[in-house]
């Protein structure tokens, strides 16, 4: 298990530390090697060697197998390590592949780079033909923004289930774990909460992954499937509101605000959509993260907002933003008539195919 550590009477080991030790046949410019810690929020620097006749050595300090990067140049490498490991890492130059030995680790890591090196080469390729195409049009139309966009959709799609599958797979490596976190949250919550529940007991010592345990369990009552948490919240005009008043019927719960610029984008698609469900059932609850009221009044005015509206006017700190776990906006809840959450978070087409699909249902 990660944090492990044998100690044998006639090993070398220095089983209070790792060693990377580096040989870069054709390093090119790249005169300065660091080692970089690579913790939920930040880069840390924790040491750097000068490549001499395309060699180098980094030593750095972890209890549990951690994160790190190791930067060459302008060029970046991702490896997990954890004291006692002695790892070699070898490239012919800055630009290409690499080898890298002594952490199993960073091998299953290597894996998973090598087996979504695809989706990053696809988008990559896509961006320059998109680019190309806008700069011969002397300007980006949004006539080939809609062209490209389904291209550059499916690929991300293409990269979370990719990314998901491997992380599914090898719930015992860290590796998956780095996949796990890098796949879009909000639509495979579900995937993630199952994965979150799947590995909390296998690395007990490692407080990063702690963290999203505990981060995925909190998101777990108001997830997808789950019953929709009741709560009281003053609306327009003062008077309070509850989710109890909306039993029975569908009702979409919309966390917005006067100054979220994507919110602003999205509520003519939300107007489209409630005028066309409004009378088959759809009922929506806007709940804003405003602080200002008289901002938060002209902008539903503005935007044309003619559903029901509530605010404590505490931003992300409101009640019942924390109890639904609201960290970005647009963020929304569709519940059923039996209370329960059914979808979470779709906006654009997604929101309209999912009301298509709910409302030409028999009723």
């Amino acid at each position: 298990m990660a944090g492990t550590l044998f100690m044998f009477a006639c090993s070398n080991k220095d089983s209070a530390s790792f060693t990377v030790t580096g040989e870069i046949k054709n390093p090119g410019d790249a005169k300065q090697v660091q080692l970089l810690q690579m913790d939920s929020t930040e880069l840390r620097p924790v040491d750097s060697a000068t490549i001499q006749d395309g060699k180098f050595e980094v030593k750095g300090i972890s209890p549990y197998a951690a994160f790190y990067r190791l930067k060459v140049g302008e060029n970046e490498y991702d490896l997990i390590a954890k004291n006692g490991e002695e790892i070699t890492f070898k490239a012919a130059d800055t630009k290409n592949g690499y080898e890298i030995k002594g952490s199993e680790e960073s091998e299953k890591l290597k894996e998973f780079h090598q087996k979504t090196g695809v989706f990053a080469e696809r988008n990559t390729k896509l961006s320059e033909e998109f680019e190309a195409k806008s700069q011969a049009l002397g300007k980006q139309s949004d006539s080939l923004l809609n062209i490209y966009r389904p291209a550059f959709l499916k690929n991300l799609a293409d990269y979370n289930k990719a990314a998901m599958d491997f992380a599914d797979a090898n719930k015992s490596s860290l590796a998956g774990f780095y996949a796990a976190t890098s796949v879009d949250p909000r639509t495979y919550e579900q995937q993630l909460i199952a994965y979150a529940e799947a590995i909390k007991d296998k690395f007990k010592d490692n407080p990063i992954i702690q963290r999203f345990v505990a981060q995925m369990i909190a998101i777990k009552p108001v997830s997808v499937g789950q019953k929709a948490q009741d709560f009281t919240i003053p609306n327009i005009d003062g008077k309070n509101i509850s989710l109890a008043d909306y039993k029975g019927k569908y009702l979409m719960i919309d966390f917005w605000a006067s100054w979220c610029a994507p919110c602003r984008q999205e509520n003519p698609n939300v107007v489209k959509q409630y005028n066309l469900y409004k009378s088959k059932g759809l009922n929506i609850l806007g709940v804003s993260l405003d602080d200002d009221k008289a901002k938060w009044q002209a902008a539903i005015k503005k935007d044309g907002l003619t559903w029901a509206h509530a605010s404590n006017l505490k931003g992300f700190e409101g009640p019942v933003e924390r109890m639904y776990q609201i960290t970005a906006i647009p963020s929304n809840f569709i519940i059923d008539p039996n209370g329960v959450i059914v979808a979470k978070n779709i906006t654009g087409p997604q929101l309209e195919e999912f009301l298509k699909k709910t409302f030409s249902k028999p009723q």
